[in-house]
């Protein structure tokens, strides 16, 4: 076989595998991983079973390249818009997480919490998120990646909070537009950076966005 061929080929299976995860992304986006069976989830490809076993392995190994490929999309999503003015940019990332969140909650579960086991592949994953999403707050904040370690403690803090609040947002979304918690959590993050300013002034707060008009409930 050529070089050219084995290429082809290679090309191929890369194609074929991303059109698998696709397909399990939308199968898995507000679906439990408990509550389709790999026989489920062939049909829906329509592939053979052997197939995704051939790529991934297991059902576990083919669950983490999808959970793998949103985080991918979500820390891009969050970092997009650095032309922006800090607010706005840092409005945007939060609007970015918490919609992310929305149309692929089962996903979003699982980065936060380990839907598939509390091990180390899943805590890769959930810090591939945390350090993507801190390092989107730093530049946008300071315009440089290193801070003090008080500083991303402080910034770990916030995304923590960030967290645990759209999960509990999640719960409630019907009764809570998109807007109220994306600007919860830029208010939020506003005193975090005061704060990191106190304790760092290497690290001044940036000015506050005279632009910006929060959620008020009006």
């Amino acid at each position: 076989m050529s070089d050219r061929q084995r290429r082809g080929e290679s090309e191929r299976a890369q194609q074929r595998r991303s059109e698998l995860i696709a397909t399990g992304r939308k199968l898995f986006a507000n679906t439990s991983y408990d509550a389709l069976s790999m026989d489920d989830i062939a049909q829906h490809a329509g592939v053979a079973k052997g197939l995704i076993y051939y790529y991934f392995k297991s059902k576990r190994g083919y669950y983490l390249a999808i959970i793998e490929d949103s985080v991918l999309e979500l820390v891009s999503l969050a970092s997009g818009g650095g032309d922006l003015p800090t607010t706005q940019r840092v409005r945007r990332t939060v609007e970015a997480y918490l919609r992310f969140a929305e149309f692929n909650e089962a996903a979003y579960r699982t980065i936060v919490t380990g839907g598939v086991g509390f091990d180390t592949e899943v805590q890769a994953i959930r810090d591939t998120v945390r350090t993507g999403l801190v390092a989107t707050v730093v530049e946008g904040a300071y315009g440089r990646e290193e801070i003090p370690t008080i500083a991303e403690l402080a910034l770990l803090g916030w995304l923590s909070s960030v967290e645990w609040l759209t999960l509990e947002w999640l719960e409630h979304r019907e009764e809570l537009t998109r807007e109220i918690p994306r600007d919860l959590l830029v208010r939020m993050l506003r005193h975090t950076l005061d704060t990191i300013a106190e304790f760092a002034p290497e690290c001044p707060a940036p000015p506050p966005d005279p632009d910006f008009h929060p959620y008020t409930g009006r």
